[in-house]
């Protein structure tokens, strides 16, 4: 008996689950709070300007104690490429209110052009290489993936099988947000073209031989 309880003493305290889950709450809000200031800073000062001692400062903390949270400023764009190329998937994977493919396309289009210009300081950490030496991880960029996916589906629904296709979309609606954020902020002048980018690139990929035909003449 003595030798048990003897035992019993020496076996090392069990943690307690809930403040282990109170802790990583109020962990994750921290986060969530560094994130959000950051986005404020970027969109006040511009992308490349964020500086780990002003987000401290906003946050109410010492510029090392950021290092609890995020182990680089890279760390920091990270978490807010990951949560723009999420809300940038939602935005495309909503539901669409027709079964017609060709207006699908276009209401994405339109998704994706009002979504990149409402905040030009998170199209550029997306859709541009404006950080130098930053490469988002693979856990950040894999919203990026499916919203790829969901597109290219949706041109094979509409029997588009030409391989340079995604790449002639994307060069085109970026180029669309580009126009518009650099000559008409705030306006409508590339976004008022959305929908005749999109016939005119329907009309194109529809009728166009592919690569692979190319390459057999």
């Amino acid at each position: 008996m003595l030798e048990k309880a003897h035992d019993r003493q020496l076996d090392p305290p069990q943690p307690d689950p809930v403040r282990k889950d109170r802790r990583t709450l109020r962990r994750e809000a921290t986060k969530a709070e560094i994130l959000e200031a950051a986005w404020d800073l970027v969109r006040e000062h511009g992308l490349a300007a964020l500086a780990l001692r002003d987000l401290a400062e906003r946050v109410g903390m010492r510029a090392p104690s950021l290092y609890q949270y995020f182990p680089s400023k890279h760390a920091i764009y990270d978490a807010m490429f990951g949560q723009g190329t999420q809300a940038a998937l939602e935005s495309v994977a909503a539901p669409v209110d027709t079964s017609d493919p060709r207006k699908a396309l276009g209401e994405i289009a339109r998704r994706m052009f009002e979504f990149s210009t409402s905040d030009p300081a998170r199209m550029q950490l997306l859709f541009q290489r404006t950080i130098p030496g930053f490469e988002p991880t693979p856990e950040a960029y894999a919203p990026a993936i499916e919203m790829h996916a969901q597109v290219a589906g949706l041109l094979v629904s509409l029997g588009i099988s030409d391989p340079d296709a995604m790449d002639l979309w994307t060069a085109l609606i970026s180029g669309l947000v580009n126009q518009q954020l650099a000559n008409d902020p705030g306006g409508d002048r590339w976004g008022r073209l959305v929908d005749r980018t999109v016939d005119m690139f329907l009309a194109y990929v529809g009728t166009a031989p592919s690569a692979a035909k190319k390459k057999g003449k």
